[in-house]
């Protein structure tokens, strides 16, 4: 018993060193002592998402609804030129969000201004729109 209190003064000890030096390790930020920015933890995006349309910007509308409705009928607008360009090239450049508002009145399913369209509907066309693209590009 009298090494208990020997055994604890070992484990402090080495505690009271390493737990400083890893607190000391330089990392974005640790040095300005300004707080560290989040994005130095995001993880690079896999090439395959280089040509994926993009979260809408908060100001393109009032709801989240409504952006990713927009999003969606984007997403089948750039499928759909894919498609009949028959490119597996990424033409997302092409396209604006101001494009998918245009063509809103072509996907609209309600005359009500907060759910004008089906957002589900519009992503299940939009996933077969871009699976049927990613099939004749894997050819």
């Amino acid at each position: 018993m009298k090494d208990a209190p020997n055994a604890l003064r070992t484990v402090f000890a080495t505690l009271l060193i390493v737990l400083p030096l890893s607190a000391s390790a330089e990392t974005p930020g640790s040095t300005s002592g300004e707080p560290k920015p989040f994005s130095w933890m995001a993880i690079a995006p896999d090439a395959g998402e280089a040509c994926r349309v993009p979260r809408p910007p908060a100001d393109l509308a009032e709801t989240a609804y409504l952006r990713n409705g927009y999003r969606a009928i984007l997403r089948i607008l750039v499928a759909e030129r894919h498609l009949k360009a028959e490119t597996c090239d990424c033409l997302l450049g092409e396209f604006t969000w101001g494009m998918a508002l245009a063509e809103l009145p072509r996907f609209q399913t309600s005359d009500n201004p907060r759910l004008p369209f089906k957002v589900l509907d519009l992503y299940a066309m939009a996933d077969a729109l871009e699976a049927e693209h990613a099939e004749g590009c894997s050819e």
